[in-house]
């Protein structure tokens, strides 16, 4: 059975010319500490703030919001009750949730803060204050890979899964997540697999961690068709996203015409992460912002939320997330002085191979999506 052509707003709200955006930050944050070096390090907020204080020299407004610590209630939307209750016991301690996932005495306290501070967002978004609907939240811990019942992979709770689902709280029908960090979001995947109103998408490295994002993965149950994996091979750089959100996301998202888009927003794509192996440039991030921007204009009232996950190059997070804020807000110019290390040029033909991956992915689609 298709779905493409049910869900078209019949008068989609105007779209947002502002310079403003909401912003999530918290001192809180940076507290979340290993006891030695590991690559998700608070440092990553430094990069990020660069990455506002540059985009405040040129002209973006960001009204920043007082973020909250989630209630029990609220996690439990997407948590166990059982794994909240695993938090609360290592709260105050060091430790790990596994060899990847560290916590330092006041690693729960923030992820508590910055799932909180993900709903805070949506709450400012959906409330349009002063006529701004788009915003960013650049939040510690990440979120993507934490599932229903654990935590794993750099992350504790799962931002994007719970500001959807308080969406959904709020009376949103359809909430579009576009996951576009390096690894699969199979936490978020895991959290909607059956749920026709969350409209999950993610473009990442495959097979890579966490091994999960196959093409295949297409949903279950009623929620068949709204999980689209599009899993690329290594040294995917621009011409393939772009590519890819041509012949695949914006297709999918125009014919689903999300009431809200959230975007996964990690930057280990970027030809300079020493994690993963693609080679994505600050411009091809501006390229995905862009086309998210349309989008949400058309179908959303312009209502877009950016939640921080993975990015471990400095230099090409706040690049990238630099490149990222100036298309969300309208400005499409290219040029953010700082080198794209390994990158193919944006120009560059997409490869077979890649060509290949995206065909395969369209076939798996074609039973619920119009090409």
């Amino acid at each position: 059975m298709r779905l493409f052509c049910a869900f078209r707003t019949a008068n989609p709200q105007a779209a947002v010319s502002s310079r403003r955006l909401f912003l999530v930050d918290d001192p809180l944050f940076d507290e979340h500490r290993a006891r030695g070096y590991h690559p998700e390090r608070p440092e990553r907020l430094l990069a990020a703030r660069h990455a506002i204080s540059h985009s405040e020299s040129a002209g973006i407004t960001f009204d920043r919001l007082a973020p909250r610590d989630a209630t029990a209630d609220e996690i439990v939307r997407v948590h166990t009750e059982q794994y909240v209750e695993v938090l609360e016991a290592k709260q105050g301690l060091f430790g790990a949730l596994d060899e990847d996932t560290f916590l330092g005495p006041r690693s729960v306290a923030a992820a508590y803060r910055a799932a909180g501070g993900a709903l805070s967002l949506v709450d400012a978004i959906l409330d349009g204050k002063e006529g701004t609907r788009r915003g960013v939240a650049i939040v510690r811990p990440p979120g993507h890979h934490a599932r229903p019942d654990r935590g794993m992979g750099f992350c504790l709770l799962n931002n994007v899964a719970l500001a959807a689902a308080h969406a959904r709280a709020r009376g949103i029908e359809r909430v579009a997540i576009v996951d576009w960090d390096v690894h699969h979001g199979n936490g978020t995947q895991e959290a909607f697999f059956a749920d026709p109103n969350v409209l999950f998408v993610s473009l990442h490295q495959y097979p890579f961690y966490p091994g999960s994002g196959s093409s295949a993965e297409l949903g279950q149950g009623a929620g068949a068709g709204f999980n689209v994996n599009i899993p690329l091979s290594a040294n995917a750089g621009d011409p393939t996203y772009r590519a890819a959100f041509d012949q695949l996301v914006l297709p999918v998202l125009e014919q689903y015409a999300p009431q809200l888009v959230l975007v996964s927003a990690g930057f280990d794509a970027h030809a300079r992460d020493p994690l993963a192996g693609m080679a994505v440039t600050s411009e091809g991030f501006r390229s995905m912002a862009k086309a998210i921007r349309q989008i949400a204009d058309s179908t959303a009232g312009g209502r877009v939320g950016l939640l921080l996950e993975g990015g471990y190059d400095l230099e090409g997070l706040e690049s990238s997330l630099l490149a990222t804020l100036s298309a969300v807000v309208g400005d499409d110019a290219p040029s953010v002085p700082v080198a794209d290390g390994k990158a193919a040029p944006s120009a560059a033909p997409l490869s077979s191979r890649h060509g290949l991956e995206l065909e395969r992915t369209r076939r798996d689609l074609a039973a619920y999506w119009k090409a």
